[in-house]
């Protein structure tokens, strides 16, 4: 084999341990019916082992110097995951090494490097090195992307997307915390993120939540097994000036099994296998998304002390609520406050009535969510909170969940969005 081939894959590869983790789970995993494989065994590996797992075990194999032990695993890649592209390259590099060295993933001859078919091959090597980027890079135990200082027990998970990574998390709100229990690759816009306005093929950065799904039946091929939409534009992007709708999470078309790293119209991607599992996982409505440039992840203590200042801050708004301070309670608000469609001052006629209710019959909150956003430029950004809340009235039979977006301007924290969201 290349040395040089060799060394690429060596550096990407070998120096991860959790690429030794996949392919040690992949030999030794129990399956109902099937005796154990050995460790160094090449027998057959059937479908329900994730493709991604394999090919990095694959990699790994290639990396050590034995790509004639890892042909028979790739064949079976090829077999099992038939429209999987980036298998059948892993395959036709290790027929290829078989005879001649090979100097890098999917490597053309010299007369071809110039045709239609680099580009596609160019993709599928920018979508390998970002798997193994995202494997070699695994968030560390205990921490949650930065984004989230609090979650209500109705949150039982949260999608994080990490656009640098190609990489979608979902993670799991349990009596330990926060821990992710879905970890797979995704495409975004074929502009890349930062979406702005209807039709610019960006995926869109911010916190939202899940809506309505999809029926299925409706859907086109192109979106594979389902779509679960998101509420792009939500508040803080109107609130920007964005446009556009129907950005979606969804599958790929039946001829491909996973699509290159900016390859949509600004939803994202997944393979329909993936898929599956985040459908059957997650709630609409209350899941919230996360979809940044580049996830943070942080121990919960690091955001303790924001949270708490933040939580203050809305302990001083419920006070004047609850105690009928009218005064004090428009000043929480944003001269530019608007609340589907309603400007602040229309909006304030009906909440002094709630007011006058409330005065008879004292409001609880309960069942907090705060998530965190940074919007504009990265060296003087502007703070954003993202507030649900089930607001309990001893006149209503049912809680009524609210939804408030609050920014930092200067020292202060103003609400600019309010409303209910659904009742629980």
């Amino acid at each position: 084999m290349s040395s040089r081939f060799f060394f690429s894959f060596t550096h990407l590869v070998i120096a991860s341990t959790l690429v030794g983790t996949l392919w040690h789970s992949a030999c030794h995993a129990k399956s109902k019916g099937r005796p154990q494989p050995k460790e160094t065994s090449t027998s057959t590996m059937q479908a329900p082992y994730e493709a991604e797992t394999r090919l990095i075990a694959i990699y790994k194999m290639i990396g050590a110097g034995q790509a004639r032990e890892a042909l028979p695993l790739a064949t079976e890649l090829t077999r099992d995951f038939p429209t999987f592209q980036l298998g059948h390259l892993v395959y036709g590099d290790l027929l290829s090494m078989q005879t001649k060295p090979v100097t890098k993933l999917g490597e053309l001859p010299s007369h071809l490097q110039k045709t239609a078919t680099a580009a596609p091959l160019a993709e599928l090597r920018e979508e390998s090195l970002q798997r193994i980027k995202a494997l070699q890079e695994r968030p560390a135990m205990g921490t949650a992307p930065s984004q989230i200082l609090g979650l209500a027990a109705r949150n039982k998970h949260v999608i994080a997307i990490d656009a640098s990574k190609s990489r979608l998390y979902v993670l799991e709100n349990g009596s330990q915390g926060l821990r992710v229990i879905l970890d797979t690759y995704i495409s975004v816009g074929k502009e890349g993120i930062g979406k702005y306005a209807q039709g610019d093929l960006k995926t869109p950065l911010g916190v939202y939540y899940l809506t309505t799904p999809v029926d299925p039946k409706l859907l086109a091929p192109l979106y594979g097994g389902g779509a679960l939409p998101i509420n792009y534009p939500n508040p803080l992007d109107q609130r920007m000036g964005k446009s556009g709708n129907g950005i979606w999470l969804h599958g790929t078309m039946p001829e491909r099994y996973s699509r290159p790293v900016k390859a949509t119209d600004g939803c994202v991607v997944m393979a329909n296998p993936d898929l599956q599992k985040l459908m059957a996982i997650v709630a609409v409505k209350t899941t919230p998304v996360i979809i940044a440039s580049k996830l943070q992840w942080v121990r919960p203590e690091q955001n303790a002390a924001e949270r708490i200042k933040f939580e203050s801050v809305i302990a001083s708004w419920r006070e004047a609520k609850n105690s009928g301070q009218a005064d004090r309670l428009y000043s929480f608000y944003a001269s530019d406050f608007q609340a589907y469609g309603k400007s602040l001052d229309a909006w304030w006629i009906k909440n002094l009535r709630d007011m006058g209710q409330i005065r008879q019959r004292p409001v609880q909150w309960k069942d907090l969510t705060i998530l965190a956003w940074q919007t504009g430029a990265p060296d003087k950004p502007t703070n954003v909170m993202i507030v649900t809340y089930d607001e309990v009235s001893s006149n209503r039979a049912q809680s009524a969940t609210k939804r408030q977006y609050w920014i930092q301007t200067g020292t202060q924290w103003k609400i600019f969005f309010e409303g209910s969201i659904a009742a629980s």
